[in-house]
């Protein structure tokens, strides 16, 4: 059976609140726990409203306190934001806190625009070989080796899985080369899954970290006990996907009957082409979804991106999900 996972981005919803979003991602790790999945990740993202995850590493502390099974990690960390030395020490320290069960999963877009990434104070290399870089100085600090002449403490030794994460070729030629794990965005940018998959595996070289290739795709699925609901409660989504690509980023919007319906046909598009990798309805349409999903990638995981306005629907919705997994 394919393996499933959680990539949750810790929405604030219209009308909650920061504390609250922290509230509902222990609450939804634990209920994801009890269901079988297998990982749960949250992603850096600054500067956005509806986004709560900004500072990953606390944030991946706090559902690790909350669970004791299941791994927890980032999906992803945006290297090029940090010196590998800082991330190192807190992932060191979450292993040291939570042994055996976090994941780094790393990505090189800057997660923000160029005034946020300013704010950040790093200055983004133009270099395209700085990402590989800074990955296998990270790699040294967690081996201890001595190469970069100096002991991370903590992450000295710390027992953390590493994650190439990707939306283009090139997350995938990295990985392949490193001989790491990799993990396709195709839940916002499907466009070049097939490809990216394709060079991952033909590329791939082993290492001592992976003997064999290991590819993750995300999917949407947002499931409900009718098609209809599920389709109502997907115009959260939907809002928030429209508010990005017409710069106008908010926080979760509740869900609008007949939203799609309404809008100009070039933004409906849009819709289409980002959202295509999703499964969306009761619990038959999205173990089809999900089963031709897994037929196309042949993916050895599925990490399920759910965002759902409401906090109990969402775990309804994931209820579903892991019993269409089951099922398969």
């Amino acid at each position: 059976m394919t393996n499933y996972s959680i990539l949750d981005l810790v929405p604030v919803v219209e009308g909650g609140s920061v504390p609250q979003a922290f509230a509902n991602a222990a609450d939804l790790a634990a209920h994801a726990e009890a269901l079988g999945f297998t990982r749960y990740w949250v992603a850096e993202h600054h500067g956005m409203k509806g986004i709560a995850s900004a500072a990953t590493s606390v944030v991946i502390g706090h559902i690790a306190a909350a669970t004791k099974t299941i791994r927890i990690g980032a999906g992803g960390i945006m290297l090029p934001n940090h010196a590998p030395l800082v991330i190192a020490e807190q992932f060191g320290t979450l292993d040291a806190l939570y042994p055996g069960r976090i994941d780094l999963g790393l990505g090189r877009a800057p997660g923000s625009d160029q005034r946020v990434a300013h704010a950040i104070r790093r200055t983004l290399d133009s270099d395209p070989n700085a990402f590989v870089r800074d990955i296998v100085e990270l790699q040294s600090y967690f081996a201890d080796d001595g190469r970069t002449g100096i002991s991370a403490t903590p992450g000295a030794g710390a027992d953390v899985q590493l994650y190439i994460l990707g939306s283009s070729l090139y997350g995938a030629q990295v990985s392949a080369l490193l001989g790491l794990p990799y993990a396709f965005a195709s839940h916002f940018a499907p466009q070049l899954l097939d490809e990216a998959l394709h060079v991952y595996r033909s590329s791939f070289k082993p290492s001592e970290f992976l003997d064999k290739p290991h590819a993750m795709a995300a999917m949407n699925v947002i499931a409900a006990d009718t098609d209809a609901e599920a389709e109502f409660l997907a115009s959260s989504i939907q809002q928030s996907f429209v508010g990005l690509r017409t710069g106008n980023p908010r926080q979760m919007q509740p869900p609008v009957e007949g939203y799609k319906a309404g809008l100009p046909p070039h933004i409906a598009a849009m819709l289409d082409e980002v959202l295509s990798c999703s499964a969306i309805g009761a619990p038959e349409t999205i173990r089809d979804g999900i089963s031709k999903f897994i037929e196309r990638t042949q993916a050895d995981e599925i990490i399920v991106s759910c965002s759902v306005y409401s906090h109990e629907m969402r775990k309804r919705s994931l209820d579903l999900t892991a019993q269409a997994f089951n099922s398969l």
